[in-house]
């Protein structure tokens, strides 16, 4: 296994799309960096952006509102409300754009253990197809691969540390 492929995407219908990739660590880990204000900033986001953990309440009905930064200074707001929270298992939150008004997708992640790793299966979720084209179209394949890469990274950087 290792944490570099690229994920695979599949369309489960005119509405839904699943992300799936194996990472080289425990879900313990893997659920840390989608829930720690302080790691969330070194992996989540397009590579030349900067990510602030605006607000962060991992619990059912909790927020979070991420803000990316790009080096001239404009600001993109993503945000959304988590609906379950299965420490190392699942995390089902909603995920909005500020630049997208109305476009509601529900991202549903689940980590899966391995021998030696995690299965990581995001699917996302919208209300109508023509709101997953839209963000399909707006770059969420390429824009998930350099996240997913990101994290992969930190996982390898951070593999022996305490």
């Amino acid at each position: 296994m290792t944490s570099q492929t690229r994920p695979s995407f599949t369309a489960l219908s005119d509405r839904e799309i699943a992300m799936t990739r194996e990472f080289d660590a425990p879900p313990e880990r893997l659920f840390q960096a989608f829930t720690d204000p302080e790691i969330i900033p070194q992996w989540w986001g397009l590579r030349e952006l900067t990510t602030v953990v605006d607000e962060l309440e991992v619990l059912p009905g909790g927020t979070w509102r991420y803000i990316q930064k790009d080096p001239e200074g404009a600001e993109y707001v993503f945000h959304g409300e988590y609906r379950e929270v299965v420490p190392s298992e699942r995390l089902v939150s909603t995920f909005e754009v500020d630049a997208m008004p109305g476009v509601v997708m529900v991202d549903t992640t689940r980590f899966e253990t391995l021998v030696g790793g995690t299965r990581l299966t995001a699917t996302y979720s919208f209300d109508t197809a023509e709101q997953l084209n839209m963000l399909l179209e707006s770059g969420l394949e390429g824009g998930a691969n350099d996240l997913w890469d990101r994290l992969g990274e930190y996982l390898a950087i951070t593999a022996n540390r305490s």
